[in-house]
């Protein structure tokens, strides 16, 4: 008897299909780590600023709630309304443009994403700070007497 092996061919994966699943594997890794939990603090939650829908017309608060230089956070309507100046009143997506977080504070004339610290200007939503690659989106409101409404 024999005791040769016979050899059967191996197929083996061409070295930029292994580089292409290797990439892909971590690329749904990091969006899997940065995109879901608890550390979006209810950005899930959070409806389109002032995109219609049952909340539009409703009112959001009065003017008086809002501080002169500062904002409050509306998160059931995923809004942000601030008072940059006395009078002029401006709204913003309550969505960081980073990873989708909640923003939590207004404070020191900056709206304030507690996940990686962005920071977004009080007047304009413009990016003062932290990683947000864009400013907040403005959302549409109305101010009717002493009250502010989603338009």
């Amino acid at each position: 008897m024999s005791t040769e092996s016979q050899s059967v061919p191996v197929q083996v994966p061409a070295r930029r299909t292994v580089i292409a699943c290797v990439g892909a594997a971590g690329i749904a890794a990091a969006l899997t780590a940065c995109g879901g939990g608890s550390d979006n603090a209810g950005a899930d939650d959070a409806k389109p600023a002032g995109g219609g829908g049952k909340d539009a017309g409703g009112v959001l608060g009065r003017t008086s709630d809002i501080p002169q230089g500062g904002g409050k956070i509306f998160a059931a309507q995923g809004v942000v309304v601030t008072q940059p100046t006395a009078g002029q009143f401006k709204a913003f997506s309550a969505k960081c443009t980073h990873q989708g977080c909640a923003v939590s504070s207004v404070s020191g004339g900056t709206i304030n994403c507690p996940c990686h610290g962005s920071k977004f200007d009080v007047a304009d939503g413009s990016v003062k700070g932290g990683p947000a690659p864009s400013p907040l989106p403005a959302a549409a409101i109305s101010v009717e007497g002493g009250s502010i409404k989603l338009a």
